[in-house]
């Protein structure tokens, strides 16, 4: 497997970790909970989107795959800042997850538009 491939499942893999650990954080609270079911969710999603991608078969499958692991850090963000509004956890604590969501997210806009640059090349 290429290590590019490999580095990129292992950082979203991290990332539902972090996620998860974020959940299990949370306090004993209705908007907690609801919350946190959603952004669970989302922020598991991504590296889930991300294999389906590297086994995509073609190239507009590959950006289907990679746009919807987009689409669910894009969802992660927003509850990671609803979090961070309401201060269920102490914004400082979510800035590291706030700022590895931006990074994944610039990754896959990037190699995305690679894909797509060669399909129109």
């Amino acid at each position: 497997m290429n290590k590019d491939i490999q580095s990129l499942r292992d950082r979203t893999r991290g990332f539902a970790h972090r996620i998860i650990r974020l959940y299990m954080a949370l306090p004993q609270s209705d908007p907690a909970h609801v919350l946190g079911k959603q952004i669970l969710r989302s922020g598991t999603s991504v590296g889930a989107q991300y294999r389906e991608a590297c086994r995509a078969k073609s190239n507009a499958d590959f950006i289907s795959k990679l746009e919807g692991a987009l689409q669910e850090l894009d969802e992660t963000a927003y509850w990671l800042e609803l979090l961070s509004d309401v201060k269920l956890i102490e914004p400082d604590r979510l800035k590291p997850l706030m700022d590895e969501a931006d990074q994944l997210t610039a990754i896959i806009v990037t190699m995305t538009k690679r894909v797509k640059q060669k399909e129109s090349a």
